[in-house]
């Protein structure tokens, strides 16, 4: 591996990890990149020593995922990690998840990063120091290109699909949200999606059927903390043979700041070939029925 790529995690999927499709939840996923971006910064000297010590840190504003293959209970996986670009006041890192026993590439993470002072978050350049950490780690990036997608008008034709406040033991080492449960609450959000057109719990129970994430593209303009109110409205997008394409958008409930959105791919799937499936004709016209128009 080129010199500029660092491992930047190595574990296994714990049996409590994984969802109704019988493999790694995608919220776990991201605890896994926020370690990776965290080993990062460690290894350019923006860690949470630095943090701590200089009040400044560098904060996750968007991520692109594709989740290429999936990783089921037990297996093992390892992340190595590098700088794609650096800017003035940020970095853009790249993060491959890999399956450790068989050498396959699950999953590809664009993580981009921007510096700032913890009290207010105004950005904050980069000096010169870091610069050239960040420049020592660059890597080749080959990760697959990002196509950006017409997004709704605004919020006003999602529908409400998740409501609760953040706990004290969701937060980062910045005092924020974590990113795994910005994931977790899209991820219930979803559900509540899907069951509006009759792809409802019950209904994968029955006919051993799922929804399977394949990308992500994850906006944070925003921050929440604990004790802050959470709403996340939803609307689906898109609906192909057996693909679903879905928008969250998640508001802060007492002042109404939008703190994250997510733009989501994924197919009806078959949890027994383990491949997609089409949708049945009742639910692609149902779904079709309740499309969210864009811009």
């Amino acid at each position: 591996m080129a010199e500029g790529w660092v491992e930047t995690y190595r574990g296994s999927v714990f049996r409590w990890e994984v969802d109704s499709n019988d493999h790694l939840t995608v919220a776990y996923y991201f605890s896994r990149f926020a370690d990776a971006g965290l080993g990062v910064l460690e290894a350019i000297g923006l860690g949470p020593s630095t943090m701590r010590r200089e009040r400044r840190a560098c904060v996750t504003v968007d991520c692109y995922v594709r989740y290429h293959r999936e990783l089921r209970a037990g297996d093992i996986m390892h992340a190595t990690s590098g700088v794609i670009e650096a800017t003035g006041d940020g970095l853009l890192m790249g993060h491959k998840l890999v399956n450790s026993e068989t050498g396959a590439l699950c999953t590809t993470v664009e993580q981009r990063v921007v510096h700032v002072e913890l009290d207010g978050r105004r950005p904050v350049p980069l000096d010169t120091t870091a610069r050239h950490a960040a420049e020592a780690r660059r890597v080749a990036w080959d990760g697959p290109p990002r196509e950006r997608r017409p997004l709704p008008r605004g919020v006003e034709g999602l529908r409400e699909a998740a409501r609760d406040t953040v706990k004290p033991w969701e937060t980062d080492v910045f005092g924020q949200s974590a990113l795994s449960f910005f994931i977790h609450r899209f991820s219930a959000a979803n559900s509540q999606a899907l069951a509006a057109f009759g792809m409802t719990p019950g209904y994968m129970r029955e006919e051993r059927r799922g929804f399977s994430t394949f990308e992500f593209q994850l906006a944070l303009p925003g921050r929440l903390g604990p004790g802050d109110p959470v709403l996340v409205k939803s609307g689906l997008l898109h609906v192909g043979s057996s693909s679903l394409r879905l928008f969250h958008a998640m508001v802060n409930a007492r002042s109404g700041e939008l703190c994250a959105t997510l733009d989501q791919l994924g197919v009806h799937f078959d949890q027994d070939a383990r491949r997609p499936t089409p949708l049945p004709d009742a639910l692609r016209e149902k779904a079709k029925a309740i499309l969210v128009p864009t811009s």
